[in-house]
């Protein structure tokens, strides 16, 4: 495993990360999870990746996960991890449990703390940005979040160009800088190239992609119909089956074919991918097991493309 420095900090995430969205909740197998989890670390992942939402059910990810810990990471194993969760997306019912007010971002850091078995976070992130909130007030909560020392570090996600700079020039004024932003950035996601990757690196904020593989479309998985167990067959998964066009598909294929030239899955290619921009800290890579998670691993045997490879794979995705 490589580690990047995180921006202008002193904090080095590896270049793979571990993601909990999918796969940790109440509803899975939790001796899978368990086997995924020691494997990352095992592998040299050290950073795991929640958010207070995360099951289903709503916070079951970080109570399994804090379960995990307390079997396997006791005593100063703890500082050997680096753990994050998110706050800014409808957790509970009723005007306190959504968005981005300081009410809502330091009551939910308390409750994943609480479910986690944790003192402190080391990132805690503003998991989206709150157009009815005034920002100082979002950006404040994180502030008090670190100074209180429930989390080491401050973190946005889902912030579009604009957004980011004010959070980040508020942080700074508060003393708390920003310590990375979390993005949506994939093949076929790629937003985060209309300005935001140019703000982070001018203002020193790290990066890390979250949906690498746009939930499961840029691997093989979806090319002979839509497997049972798949993210699109689950009721609780984000991928639509509306979603797996023949245009897709197509450039699916096409991109298997340039991953296949260079001795790697279509997996591998899409996080290789990302990891080619120094501008990228991390990449969060989710898994449903343990075979799964190694050959993501794998990616990072080969992440340098030649100019004809980046080229033809423009050429794909237009």
């Amino acid at each position: 495993m490589r580690y990047n420095r995180t921006g202008r900090s002193g904090l080095l995430l590896p270049q793979i990360s571990l993601g909990l969205w999918h796969n940790f909740g109440s509803v899975d197998d939790f001796a899978t999870a368990e086997g995924i989890v020691k494997t990352a670390f095992d592998k040299g992942i050290t950073h795991f990746d929640l958010a207070n939402n995360y099951g289903p059910i709503p916070g079951s990810a970080e109570t399994n996960f804090g379960k995990i810990l307390q079997r396997n990471f006791s005593g100063n194993r703890r500082d050997e991890l680096v753990i994050s969760t998110k706050a800014g997306y409808k957790m509970w019912e009723g005007p306190y449990g959504d968005w981005g007010s300081r009410k809502y971002l330091i009551a939910s850091l308390n409750q994943s703390l609480q479910r986690m078995g944790l003192d402190y976070v080391d990132i805690f992130y503003s998991h989206r940005f709150d157009p009815n909130t005034p920002l100082e007030e979002t950006m404040q909560a994180l502030d008090f979040a670190v100074r209180s020392g429930k989390a080491l570090y401050a973190g946005i996600s889902n912030y579009d160009p604009e957004q980011t700079r004010r959070a980040v020039s508020i942080l700074n004024d508060l003393g708390t800088p920003c310590l990375i932003h979390q993005v949506k950035y994939s093949l076929f996601v790629r937003e985060a190239e209309k300005g935001l990757l140019d703000v982070l690196d001018e203002a020193g904020v790290g990066c890390i992609a979250f949906s690498p593989l746009a939930q499961g479309l840029l691997t093989e998985k979806y090319l002979n119909g839509i497997p049972e167990h798949s993210r699109a067959a689950k009721e609780s998964g984000h991928l639509q089956p509306e979603e797996i066009t023949m245009d897709k598909l197509a450039k699916i294929r096409a991109l298997g074919a340039v991953a296949k030239g260079r001795s790697q899955s279509l997996a591998q290619l899409a996080i290789a991918w990302l990891l080619k921009d120094t501008r990228v800290t991390s990449v969060l890579v989710g898994a449903s097991s343990e075979a799964q998670l190694l050959a993501n691993l794998q990616a990072l045997d080969n992440t340098l493309f030649a100019a004809d490879e980046l080229a033809e794979i423009e050429h794909i995705l237009r």
